[in-house]
């Protein structure tokens, strides 16, 4: 039960901290970049969703480019985001 009680501050402490990523394989400054402008997109798109369905919402982004492949799973107040270069 210790170890349930550890895991559950753990994320209470997450939760307190909004805004700020978890993991990451980036470096710090591209991490904040890429959670504050795919945050800014996905409230945007969201917000288009709800507008021409106000019963539906958005569940997942995906954006593809020369470069990247990049995949947003909105969950309350969390951002999942993948970024994979595309195959050929």
């Amino acid at each position: 039960m210790a170890e349930h009680a550890g895991v559950e501050e753990t994320l209470k402490r997450i939760e307190s901290q909004k805004g700020i990523p978890i993991r990451t394989t980036l470096d710090n400054s591209t991490t904040i970049q890429y959670a504050k402008l795919f945050r800014l997109l996905s409230m945007m798109a969201r917000s288009t969703v709800r507008d021409i369905d106000p019963q539906n919402d958005l569940a997942f982004l995906r954006i593809r480019s020369k470069k990247h492949e990049i995949m947003v799973a909105l969950e309350n107040d969390f951002l999942l985001i993948v970024i994979q270069n595309p195959c050929e």
